[in-house]
C-alpha cells in the first residue's frame, strides 16, 4: 500500500511586516488554508525573496521602516514576474494611501484588524487574477495551443470560412461582434481572436451579461468607489480595467439595458472608464469582443438595443454556424470530446461507426455543447469500451435539417403564412419557441431544469419566454 500524495500548495504567498507578531499570525492563518507562505521582516528582505523565489502574491504592510509598502511595491515590479499580485495591509486612517497603492499597481488592500474570511476571499481573488495573467502572459504559447484555431474543430466549408476570417481580423485591433446560437462556441471564437492577436500576452477577461443582475453589472464592469452604494466598503477595479492591454469579452451583450449600453458606448468612444461614484476617468487600452445569440439587427429595430452601440460593436462580424449546418464536422468533434473524456476517465472508449451515423442523423438543437455533453455522458456510463447508438439517448423532435429544405417546414409556415420564406429572425424565434415549449412539457414549470437542458441561464430563459410571449411563472413559481 502506497502513501497518498501530498497535495500541492494552492499558491505561494510572501507576507511582509516589520511587526513580528502580526507577520507570524497572518502567516499561520494562510497556512491553515493550504497556502505555501514565506515571511519577510522588511522590504529589503522581501526583495531578496522575490529575486530568488517564485511568488504568486505579496501581502505587505503599508507602514514599515526603513522601506515602506509603496516603495516596496515599486521595487518589486523590477524584480518580480508580471503576474505577481500585491495586497496592502493598512491600519485604520491610512486608506487614502492604500488607494494610491492600487493606482500604482497593487491589486487590493485590507484593513487591520481583518477577519479571517475577509482576508481569505481577497487572497483567493488576487491569486485567481495572477493565474489569469500567468496563463495569458508567461504561458502565451500554451494559451495559443489551448485556445487558438486548433480549438475550433471542424473541416467543413463553414468552419474554414470562419477561421480564415478570424485570422485576418485577429491581427488588427478592430472590435468584433460574434453571432451564433447558444452552444455554438462563441467564447471559443473570442479566445481564438485574442490568442492570435498582438494582445495575446495580456489578459483575456470574459463577462456574461445574462449571468449578472442589472444592479451589479455596471459595478462589475466599471468598478466602484468606496461608499458609492450600500455594501461598497472598498474601492474596486472593474473588469474593463482588469483587461487593460488585453481583450474584454462581453457575452450576451443584448441582455443589457439601454442605460448600461449608453455607459458602454462612452467607454468605447473615449477609451476610458469612470468607476461608479468617482468623477475621475481612468484611461484603458482594451479590445472589445462582444457576442450575442439574438438577431441584434431586430433588437435595434425594436428599440431594445442602441443603434449607435451596434455600429460601434459591429466593426467586424464573425458568425459561428450552428452544428446542424456543418454535420460533416460531427465525427471530428465527437472524437475530440471523447479523447478529452478518455484522458479524465478510468476506461478508454472508442466510437463505433453506427454511433457516429446515429449522431449525424440528429439536428442538435443544443449545438456543439449538446454533442459534448452526449459524448461525456456516454463515456461515463457505457457498459462496453465501444460506444454504440444506444449510449447516446437523443432528444425527440430534433431530426436532421429540421425546418430546412430537406425537413419539415417551420411551424409558422404551416399556420397560415402562405408560401413566403421566413426571415432569419422568424426562423430563430420559431426554433427557440419550439425548443422551450418541448422542454417545458417535459419538466413542467421547473425553469431551473428547463434552463439546464437548454444550456442557458435561468435569467436568459425567463427573458426569452417573455420575448416570445410564452407563459411565464409567477415569482413564487420561479423560486
Amino acid at each position: 500500500m502506497t502513501d497518498a500524495p501530498t497535495p500541492l500548495p494552492r499558491g505561494r504567498i510572501l507576507v511582509v511586516d516589520d511587526q513580528h507578531n502580526m507577520r507570524r499570525t497572518t502567516a499561520l492563518l494562510l497556512r491553515e488554508y493550504d497556502y505555501a507562505v514565506i515571511e519577510a521582516g522588511s522590504g529589503e528582505e522581501a526583495l531578496g525573496v522575490l529575486a530568488k523565489e517564485g511568488v504568486d502574491l505579496m501581502l505587505t504592510d503599508l507602514k514599515m521602516t526603513p522601506m515602506d509598502g509603496l516603495t516596496l511595491l515599486k521595487k518589486a515590479r523590477e524584480v518580480a514576474p508580471s503576474h505577481l499580485q500585491v495586497i496592502m495591509m493598512t491600519a485604520f486612517g491610512s486608506v487614502d494611501t492604500a488607494v494610491e497603492a492600487m493606482r500604482q499597481g497593487a491589486y487590493d488592500y485590507v484593513q487591520k484588524p481583518f477577519k479571517d474570511g475577509e482576508l481569505r476571499a481577497r487572497v483567493e481573488r488576487a491569486l485567481e487574477r495572477g493565474r489569469l495573467l500567468a496563463e495569458n502572459g508567461l504561458f502565451a504559447k500554451e494559451f495559443i495551443e489551448r485556445h487558438g484555431l486548433s480549438a475550433l474543430v471542424g473541416g467543413s466549408s463553414a468552419m474554414r470560412e470562419l477561421t480564415s476570417r478570424l485570422q485576418r481580423v485577429a491581427q488588427s485591433d478592430a472590435t468584433v461582434l460574434v453571432q451564433g446560437e447558444s452552444g455554438t462556441g462563441k467564447e471559443l471564437v473570442a479566445r481564438a481572436v485574442h490568442a492570435h492577436s498582438r494582445r495575446k500576452d495580456k489578459p483575456f477577461v470574459p463577462v456574461n451579461c445574462a449571468a449578472i443582475s442589472e444592479t451589479l453589472l455596471e459595478s462589475e464592469l466599471f468598478g466602484h468607489a468606496k461608499g458609492a452604494f450600500t455594501g461598497a466598503v472598498r474601492t474596486r477595479k472593474g473588469l474593463v480595467e482588469e483587461a487593460d492591454g488585453g481583450t474584454l469579452f462581453i457575452d450576451e451583450v443584448t441582455e443589457t439595458t439601454p442605460a448600461f449600453q449608453s455607459k458602454l458606448l462612452r467607454t468605447l468612444q473615449d477609451g476610458e472608464v469612470r468607476r461608479v461614484g468617482e468623477s475621475t476617468a481612468v484611461r484603458v487600452d482594451v479590445r472589445i469582443v462582444a457576442a450575442t445569440n439574438r438577431d441584434i439587427e431586430l433588437e435595434v429595430r425594436e428599440k431594445r438595443f442602441r443603434q449607435d452601440l451596434y455600429y460601434r460593436l459591429n466593426v467586424v462580424t464573425l458568425r459561428v454556424p450552428p452544428l446542424r449546418e456543418r454535420l460533416e464536422d460531427v465525427p471530428a468533434l465527437a472524437e475530440h470530446f471523447l479523447k478529452r473524456a478518455n484522458a479524465r476517465g478510468p476506461h478508454p472508449r472508442r466510437l463505433s461507426k453506427a454511433a457516429v451515423d446515429h449522431l449525424m442523423g440528429y439536428g442538435f438543437p443544443g449545438n456543439v455543447r449538446e454533442l459534448e455533453n452526449l459524448v461525456e455522458q456516454a463515456a461515463a456510463l457505457a457498459e462496453s469500451e465501444e460506444l454504440l447508438p444506444e449510449d447516446f439517448p437523443l432528444r425527440p423532435g430534433a431530426p436532421v435539417n429540421a425546418g430546412g429544405p430537406m425537413g419539415a417546414p417551420p411551424s409558422f409556415l404551416l399556420e397560415g403564412a402562405g408560401s413566403r420564406m421566413p426571415s432569419l429572425a422568424e426562423a430563430v424565434e420559431d426554433a427557440e419557441r419550439r425548443a422551450i415549449v418541448q422542454a417545458l412539457e417535459r419538466h413542467g414549470m421547473d425553469l431551473g431544469r428547463v434552463a439546464e437542458e437548454l444550456a442557458v441561464s435561468s435569467t436568459t430563459l425567463w427573458r426569452k419566454m417573455k420575448r416570445l410571449n410564452l407563459r411565464t411563472p409567477g415569482p413564487e413559481q420561479r423560486e
